[in-house]
């Protein structure tokens, strides 16, 4: 199968190392010229319109990772082509949006996903096998902490919950195997000395998940303490048991007993890429498709709600066809 990499900044600039890697990358389109140094005199193909590209090349899927505020125009002439897509968080910043285009995806039966790779770690892999195997009885509560010190310059405001929380409320689904039910949630800016007082770079939630399941969560980019890693530090409580991820390691409690475990070999953890080719080989859903992202998409849309209201909110999950 061959792409078409539409963006080629510093994550575009990842993705094309990836399809790259494994042949099959068609060609690229930026709309930066000057982007195109970075190939480094390498020959493949470079445009800088998105229709030439689409006339000139044949290719089996698009990969789209422009900023997000171009997301949906991107995704749109794609879909004009009934071509199937593999796109970068968030949809778009506007949740009605981000539902109309997942909506139309599933309308037309065009194959959409979502790259959220923090469910690829093989640690969280373990961490849902442990889950499913019943290691800690049934889930009761999760608290997540994340904490870095993360300023990079962007072409939009930073907004914590929908770069980078998101991929954490996703985590909670994953893991628990439910949807979320209702949020109360503040994100706010730092007093000050942390960039523009748009960029809502704090976030403290409680989330309450289907069947009870209580999470609390603190986030923040604009932390001097110690950072934990991108996938930030978990405790799950269950009626038997506990689980604990710091650092990437997973503590396991049982009967006061607690077992280290950092060894994931054995666990199957595809990346963002082999699974889409692969579903789209198989003819089936993404793990991560359009239609199951929006779910969680859902919640950071509540989430924003509540901070606006300062009330509970309840999640009401959008109507996908």
């Amino acid at each position: 199968m061959k792409a078409l990499l539409v963006g080629f900044g510093s994550a575009g600039f990842h993705w094309y190392k990836k399809l790259s890697e494994r042949g099959m990358l068609a060609a690229i389109v930026e709309t930066d010229i000057t982007m195109k140094r970075k190939l480094d005199g390498r020959e493949i193909p470079f445009y800088t319109s998105l229709e030439e590209a689409l006339q000139r090349e044949q290719v089996d899927f698009l990969v789209n990772v422009t900023p997000p505020l171009v997301h949906t125009s991107i995704n749109q002439a794609a879909f004009d082509r009934r071509l199937p897509v593999l796109c970068e968080k968030p949809i778009s910043f506007d949740y009605t949006e981000s539902v109309r285009i997942v909506q139309r995806a599933v309308k037309e039966e065009i194959p959409f996903m979502i790259a959220e790779n923090y469910r690829c770690f093989p640690f969280m892999r373990k961490l849902k096998q442990l889950l499913d195997e019943g290691a800690i009885g049934e889930i009761s509560s999760l608290h997540i902490d994340f904490y870095r010190k993360h300023q990079v310059e962007r072409k939009y405001a930073v907004q914590i919950l929908d770069d980078i929380g998101i991929h954490h409320f996703d985590l909670v689904r994953y893991l628990t195997g439910r949807e979320g039910a209702r949020i109360y949630a503040e994100i706010y800016h730092p007093v000050a000395g942390w960039g523009s007082a748009e960029e809502m770079i704090n976030a403290h939630a409680l989330l309450e998940m289907e069947g009870g399941i209580r999470v609390s969560y603190n986030a923040t980019v604009a932390s001097c303490c110690k950072p934990t890693p991108w996938s930030g530090s978990w405790r799950i409580e269950g009626t038997s048991g506990s689980l604990q991820l710091i650092d990437d390691i997973i503590l396991l409690t049982q009967d006061e007993r607690t077992t280290v475990i950092e060894d994931f070999s054995g666990v199957h953890a595809p990346n963002c890429l082999d699974e889409f080719v692969a579903s789209l080989y198989a003819g089936r859903e993404g793990e991560t498709s359009g239609k199951e992202y929006i779910k969680t998409q859902a919640i950071v849309h509540h989430a924003h709600l509540s901070n606006a209201t300062r009330t509970s909110i309840h999640i009401q999950l959008p109507d996908i066809l």
